[in-house]
């Protein structure tokens, strides 16, 4: 195939602005972070007054539009209306929880009914905070993701380093970029990349489900948030080391071990994006064989209209796909975590673990252990009061590595297509918590 000038302009146009904004590392306001996250920051605190209430709306919007379609659709309608029947018409379950978020946000934004649902640590955290942060993040996200999607740079990438992350991590060379978006960024935006590549065919099942559990990594911004919490600022270097080395351990291991490696290796559509960096041709290099497919990908592209449709499309998917999930399930959770003693109870077998591991103030630690599945800030909160550094260090750690909360990630896997329910997702966190704190454990001892 011949390229024109054009078609390379069109792939090197996009694809640098689109590196520009969701990977690029910038110095702001003392931190690093990407143009995404500022341009979010910044719709945030322009909005600050009002965003509570449109979320209420959005969510509330999204509850009655899904039981009125539900009810009235018959089998027509998914041919007629593609978009809104994929919006909108879900399974019963689906639309029960999206009723709940709908019923949790009303009775947060107004503060009625029990208190519970709308105290600041529960429904309040995330109708007054969380659900703010994805309002600005799914907007920008969402009208720019095209840049990274459309226009070949995956493809470039996912040729180029196919050959480090199949042995290394079970998965295509093109999520090396969902886990940079996600570690420069936000672990939103790396769900979110990895959702719309699986409904595209590019990820399958298992692959998927495995990048949006192990790659969906916390921000290098949301650690210093961490670390400040436990009061232990001075020692980011080291900590923020811990959590990379301890979170590459486990993206080695996750993928080989049950639930992950049980689910099945098929595709959410079947196309040509199956499998496409498997095969190169003989006589071409990864780089060039990976540069002809962007130019491919990148000439098949089309104008800008195309481009801020699907843009508009993906941010509508986002709040009204996720924001309810989050705000239910979220909620529940924190609930559970903030009223009831059951997160202690789960962390009691973990105690003799934390004494033979020589950890300090055992007990208090122990209660922090799985807390994190309702929220990950929780376990910094908790444990800040603590005496001893090592404690607080440790916990800090194991928080960030640990990855999968209800009240974000866990919510979006939950609202996304990739085929992963809560009772895997909670043995998921399981399972990287008892791997990680070992590893944790003896770095904090070498540290200490």
């Amino acid at each position: 195939m011949t390229f024109t000038a054009k078609d390379h302009l069109k792939f090197w146009i996009p694809s640098l602005l689109g590196i520009g904004f969701f990977m690029l590392p910038i110095p702001y306001n003392g931190e690093v972070t990407i143009p995404v996250a500022i341009l979010s920051g910044w719709l945030q605190d322009t909005l600050s007054d009002y965003l509570t209430l449109i979320m209420t709306i959005i969510i509330t919007f999204t509850g009655i539009m899904t039981v009125i379609i539900k009810l009235l659709a018959n089998e027509e309608y998914p041919k007629k209306h593609p978009f809104l029947n994929r919006l909108f018409n879900i399974t019963w379950m689906w639309t029960i929880i999206r009723l709940l978020g709908a019923i949790f946000a009303i009775c947060t934004y107004f503060q009625i009914g029990p208190e519970a649902v709308y105290s600041e640590a529960t429904g309040g955290l995330l109708l007054g905070d969380l659900l703010h942060v994805l309002f600005a993040v799914f907007l920008f996200a969402g009208l720019l993701l095209s840049l990274l999607l459309d226009f070949g740079l995956l493809e470039l990438f996912g040729i180029l380093l196919n050959k480090i992350m199949r042995p290394l991590f079970t998965l295509p060379g093109r999520s090396s970029v969902d886990n940079v978006a996600s570690w420069l960024g936000d672990g939103t935006i790396g769900v979110l990349l990895t959702s719309k590549q699986y409904e595209q065919g590019f990820y399958t099942k298992r692959e998927a489900a495995v990048i949006g559990t192990t790659f969906s990594v916390v921000s290098i911004t949301f650690s210093l948030v961490v670390i400040s919490e436990v009061h232990l600022e001075t020692m980011f270097i080291p900590f923020y080391l811990t959590v990379l080395l301890t979170g590459i351990i486990l993206a080695f291991i996750m993928p080989r071990i049950p639930p992950l490696s049980k689910i099945a290796d098929t595709y959410y559509v079947e196309n040509e994006n199956n499998h496409m960096e498997e095969d190169i041709p003989k006589g071409q290099s990864s780089l060039t064989f990976g540069y002809k497919k962007a130019v491919e990908r990148a000439s098949k592209s089309g104008g800008f209209h195309l481009f801020l449709r699907d843009g508009v499309q993906n941010v509508l998917d986002m709040w009204l796909g996720v924001a309810p999930i989050v705000m239910a399930i979220g909620t529940v959770a924190l609930v559970i975590a903030e009223y009831t003693p059951f997160f202690s109870w789960l962390g009691v077998p973990f105690i003799p673990l934390l004494e033979l591991l020589n950890i300090p103030e055992a007990t208090a630690a122990s209660e922090t252990i799985l807390i994190g599945f309702a929220d990950m800030f929780l376990p910094a909160i908790l444990i800040e009061s603590v005496a001893s550094d090592m404690t607080r260090f440790i916990i800090a750690c194991l928080s960030v590595t640990q990855l999968i909360y209800m009240s974000e990630v866990g919510g979006l896997l939950l609202g996304s297509k990739i085929a992963v329910n809560i009772r895997q997702l909670f043995f998921i966190f399981l399972l990287r918590t008892i791997i990680a704190l070992p590893i944790i454990v003896l770095i904090a001892h070498v540290l200490f």
